[in-house]
């Protein structure tokens, strides 16, 4: 009886996280509109950007049938793997930690925005 309690107990805890990250995810769909004119989500078609599908894990510069800068290239080269910190870093400011990137996206400036992308992203990359 105490283990069922215990689990019980856990999952009471775990509800209202499982709710927040459903709303980050949704909220990160809403953000992901700005990319929308250049990326798609999933991994069917590139546009002016690459797509986006299974991004998290990804090497930078390395989506097949798209031409990127040299300087991603170089990024993916040098090691830049796409995960929630590489991504956090490089959709607040592209430019400066890519300089050359063709991506003329300026960067999000509302913390919140930028986790709820990434959570939307992290939700379909898997």
């Amino acid at each position: 009886m105490k283990c069922l309690c215990a689990l019980a107990a856990v999952a009471v805890l775990l509800l209202p996280h499982a709710a927040a990250l459903a709303q980050d995810i949704e909220a990160g769909a809403v953000v992901f509109k700005k990319c929308a004119a250049c990326h798609v989500p999933d991994g069917t078609t590139n546009k002016v950007g690459p797509h986006l599908g299974n991004i998290i894990g990804r090497t930078a510069g390395m989506v097949e049938g798209f031409k990127y800068s040299k300087a991603m290239m170089d990024a993916g080269t040098a090691g830049l793997v796409w995960n929630e910190t590489t991504l956090a870093e490089y959709l607040a400011a592209p430019k400066a930690m890519v300089p050359g990137t063709k991506m003329a996206f300026a960067g999000l400036k509302q913390p919140g925005d930028m986790q709820n992308l990434i959570a939307y992203l992290t939700n379909i990359s898997q």
